[in-house]
């Protein structure tokens, strides 16, 4: 197969001996399948340092070294794609939290090693631009092919922020999870007081702003019993309604519905960012005094 890369970093990747056994990976790739458009790019290089790495993209434009604990580089090139090149790396569970990690890169790592340590299948692809093959080592395409969000490996649980990442990503692309992931999502529920309130909030940012089907990533919230932590919308779920002006069903169902209806709007598709997110959030809580002022009443004998 090939995938379709700006003719710069085709380039940069043919021209660049240090950058040999580089892939793309995670989202550009899966993107690159849905023949959506993208002008951010991951790549994974094996088989060089940090600093080998920094020098040889130097020689393509400036170099942002602010991931260098991460192994990220960032290249800028005047292009308006987004380049960031890292290292493959082993993480390995220290302590609580989203910082609790002991990072090592490992130049010699495999691909296929790499790969297990990312969040879902669908995330888990590379492509080698060199040999134009794409490296599915975990079934993603097939995943993605069915739209099912499946975890990659059984090192998922020591991020609590891919469950959220797992909301988002099933708004945006209309997936439906895994029995064994919503299992595993459900035993993790503990670890969301691991989280800092900016990274959850970058998370529903992305749903707000991105999806598709955003009830696909409340339902998700929901069987993963991660919708506890969101008091008011658990609240929504069985509050009912009149069935003469709502038979969808309970207040949760009606705002699934309402939500998808508001990505169908070209307002909204033509909005900024900024507004996307204004308008989903405000729909998503539309209904929120609905569980306080709710009940059932006698009227005229009905």
């Amino acid at each position: 197969m090939a995938l379709a890369l700006p003719d710069e970093l085709a380039k940069i990747l043919a021209e660049t001996g240090e950058l040999k056994a580089a892939c793309l990976v995670g989202g550009c790739v899966r993107d690159g399948l849905l023949e959506l458009p993208n002008k951010d790019f991951d790549i994974e290089v094996f088989g060089v340092n940090y600093d080998q790495l920094v020098g040889a993209l130097s020689r393509w434009g400036r170099t942002d070294l602010v991931g260098r604990s991460f192994g990220v580089v960032k290249l800028t090139t005047g292009s308006g794609y987004n380049y960031d090149f890292t290292l493959p790396r082993r993480d390995s569970k220290i302590a609580r939290g989203h910082k609790g990690f002991e990072i090592a890169f490992d130049p010699s790592l495999t691909p296929r090693a790499a790969a297990a340590r990312r969040d879902f299948t669908i995330n888990s692809l590379m492509y080698d631009p060199r040999r134009g093959e794409l490296l599915d080592f975990f079934a993603g395409q097939e995943d993605l092919r069915k739209r099912i969000l499946r975890h990659t490996s059984e090192a998922f649980p020591e991020d609590p922020l891919r469950v959220l990442r797992g909301m988002q990503l099933a708004g945006r692309f209309d997936l439906k999870p895994a029995p064994e992931t919503i299992e595993i999502c459900r035993r993790m529920k503990p670890g969301y007081a691991e989280l800092a309130v900016e990274r959850v909030r970058e998370e529903w940012f992305k749903w707000d702003e991105q999806s598709s089907v955003p009830s696909a990533g409340l339902k998700f919230m929901a069987a993963s019993e991660w919708i506890e932590h969101f008091p008011e919308l658990r609240a929504l779920q069985n509050t009912p309604q009149d069935p003469e002006w709502h038979p969808e069903g309970d207040v949760f169902i009606h705002t699934c519905h309402c939500c998808d209806a508001l990505v169908k709007l070209p307002g909204w598709q033509a909005a900024d960012a900024e507004s996307k997110i204004v308008y989903a959030l405000a729909v998503l809580a539309h209904d929120f005094a609905k569980p306080q002022t709710t009940h059932a009443a006698i009227k005229d004998g009905r």
